[in-house]
């Protein structure tokens, strides 16, 4: 199981890659710890167990993993609505759902469902991703002007935006805005040198050491050295339903950041992950992350990238981030504790920022008018309604629209001729020419590709007229499979022509196509000997039927 993914080890690319992004990874944990609520050392511990177990026991030779913006908004919402109705148990219902969601990971992994997860349209996985990260700086815009983030999520933030603008400290305003233009405009150049996010962290809570007092402005305070408790899990039975739906979507939110991420370090590297089994560690580890009060995660882009490129090529450089991760918290902990609240606000806010899918905004209404208004649409039910209202509206309206244009084009599939269109259907000339002996008392039915419920009215339509005809020839050659509307409309076909005294005619050379068609018991309404393989033989039949004298075409042999 470990040996494939740890024969790339390169000691070197790998351990570099562990420190680099340890120290990436150390700004955005206390930023998401607090971002969250469960604080500092709820995010650190979240980096430190999701990103051991994940790429101890995950199906991805370079991916990194730890607590992401995503992940900390859904986190946040559970966190305050379970506070908000149980103060002394919510901390500890929080982290059940945790372990829930890790639970819900390993079932999807076991159940090999981990190549489904991704499969929606981009538009609706741009809108989600966008609406998150409106949401993490929304909910950044109090901590950001000095204040407590008051309750009620997004919509209590800006209800209280008023009363935050009144209260502005402008010392923790002050760092916060600098902090922001140390992320914006940090040089390119020394990024692949020293991650932004660290530079700030030190050089602006440094600033804040020289000119502020200590009690002037909130910062993280101690962080308890040591190993963290656990947390044993606890429900309720008015809650439990809840705790489900909550797990459910923070199971399948980090499942989606997880599978996006690896499909980007599989193009980087030239590999392929294995999508079940890293769902797999991931929700062992969110489940241990649960257990001790830590943020659950998911596959972290930068973190990734970053690991890829310094050269790592197996998991022990995730392993190695961890450690060195574990010995900042066990060894310097109180090397945090004077960095400022507005400090982490700001490089949470950058983190929004860069959730935001700038380049699908900029192009959408130039791509897809019906795509720029899913992407919105779903965006904005992600900010102000729900996350799982967004993505099951957003794809049950990007499904609706992709079915109807694929009922356009299908329904050009099934054609109804009597006499020369080879334009619309494929004939040889000695099939064409066994048609028009017919003189038009023969109906050629073609259809061809798959098949689905919507082209079900385009054969009602094209087969209406059968009463026209002797026979009926149901040429399902190129057809590779259909579902249940369709064999129910292909019933209805075949019926209406017998009820019409029209013989019919069946040509399905397709093995599976011929399966199908006997599970619907259609087989059984066509007699044998009007069942053939070869259309020119259904051809040849259908003429000697209504012309029975003066058909003298031979069959091949």
């Amino acid at each position: 199981m470990f040996v494939g993914r740890f024969k790339n080890i390169s000691f070197k690319g790998d351990i570099f890659g562990g420190v680099t992004t340890a120290i990436i990874s150390l700004p955005l944990a206390l930023a998401f710890g607090v971002a969250s609520g469960a604080g500092a050392e709820a995010g650190l511990w979240g980096a430190i167990l999701v990103g051991f177990f994940a790429a101890l026991f995950g199906g991805s030779t370079s991916l990194i993993s730890e607590p992401t913006g995503p992940m900390t908004v859904i986190m946040t919402a559970v966190l305050t609505s379970m506070m908000a109705k149980y103060p002394e148990t919510g901390m500890a219902m929080t982290f059940t759902v945790v372990m829930m969601a890790g639970a819900f990971q390993i079932l999807i992994g076991t159940l090999k469902l981990g190549k489904y997860i991704t499969l929606m349209p981009y538009s609706v996985i741009s809108g989600f991703m966008s609406g998150i990260g409106v949401i993490l700086i929304i909910l950044q815009l109090s901590p950001l002007l000095g204040q407590a983030a008051p309750a009620g999520g997004v919509v209590g933030t800006l209800g209280a935006l008023p009363e935050t603008l009144s209260n502005i400290k402008f010392s923790e305003l002050f760092l916060g805005i600098l902090t922001l233009a140390v992320l914006f405009y940090f040089p390119k150049q020394y990024r692949k040198y020293v991650p932004a996010q660290l530079v700030a962290l030190v050089a602006v809570t440094l600033l804040s050491i020289v000119i502020f007092d200590s009690d002037s402005i909130r910062r993280i305070g101690e962080i308890p050295a040591g190993l963290p408790s656990l947390v044993m899990p606890h429900f309720t039975a008015d809650m439990f339903m809840t705790m489900v739906v909550d797990a459910l979507v923070l199971g399948t939110l980090g499942s989606i950041d997880t599978l996006l991420t690896a499909v980007i370090a599989d193009s980087l590297t030239r590999s392929e992950h294995n999508s079940d089994k890293e769902l797999r560690g991931q929700g062992l580890a969110n489940m241990i992350s649960g257990l001790f009060g830590a943020l659950p995660g998911a596959g972290a882009t930068m973190g990734t990238v970053t690991n890829i490129q310094v050269g790592a090529g197996s998991p022990l450089s995730g392993i190695v981030r961890a450690l060195v991760l574990a010995l900042v918290v066990l060894i310097a902990a109180g090397l945090t504790e004077p960095i400022p609240m507005a400090v982490l606000a700001g490089i949470a806010v950058y983190v929004g920022f860069n959730i935001l899918d700038w380049s699908f905004i900029q192009r959408a209404h130039k791509v897809s008018l019906q795509g720029m208004v899913i992407m919105y649409g779903v965006m904005l039910l992600t900010v102000f309604v729900d996350l799982i209202v967004a993505v099951g509206l957003g794809v049950f309206i990007s499904n609706i629209i992709v079915i109807e244009q694929l009922s356009r084009t299908q329904a050009q599939q099934v054609e109804a001729i009597s006499d020369n269109h080879q334009d619309v259907v494929p004939l040889q000339e000695d099939e064409q020419a066994l048609l028009d002996r017919a003189n038009g008392k023969v109906l050629f039915f073609y259809l061809s590709g798959p098949m689905i419920f919507s082209v079900s009215k385009a054969i009602s339509r094209q087969h209406s007229s059968v009463g026209d005809f002797q026979a009926m020839i149901l040429d399902l050659t190129d057809v590779p499979m259909f579902d249940v509307t369709v064999g129910l409309a292909l019933e209805n076909a075949i019926k209406d022509a017998q009820e019409a005294q029209c013989q019919v005619f069946l040509v399905c050379p397709n093995q599976q196509t011929r399966q199908q068609l006997a599970k619907f018991k259609l087989l059984e309404m066509v007699p044998a000997e009007n069942t053939y393989i070869n259309r020119q033989q259904a051809l040849q039949a259908s003429l000697d039927f209504v012309e029975p004298s003066t058909s003298t075409a031979t069959l091949p042999a």
